[in-house]
């Protein structure tokens, strides 16, 4: 099991059009990915601007898979123009 955190920083004003592109991957990741255990977005309490993806994968080509869909690639540029800065991406592997 892979689990992953990506925290985002958004730009102040932008949050509306991040979330819009961010909860629409959600859904299709939940709704196409199998090996996808978990795949959520939480914005920090008390911020505005920071969000945080928490994802769970089966294993390393539940993960691949994830990355080579149509719909991630195609959610990037949306996302990426609402960035304040680079992501910064936490991998761990599960404690079974």
């Amino acid at each position: 099991m892979i689990g992953i955190v990506v925290h985002l920083e958004i730009q102040d004003g932008k949050q509306a059009d991040f979330e819009a592109v961010a909860k629409d991957l959600v859904a299709k990741v939940k709704a196409n990915e199998p090996g996808t255990l978990m795949y959520d977005l939480f914005k920090k309490q008390g911020s505005e601007t920071d969000y945080y993806f928490l994802e769970k994968y089966a294993d390393a080509d539940a993960l691949a898979a994830h990355g080579q869909t149509d719909y991630f690639k195609a959610a990037q540029p949306g996302l990426g123009a609402c960035l304040a800065g680079r992501p910064t991406l936490t991998r761990m592997d599960g404690v079974e």
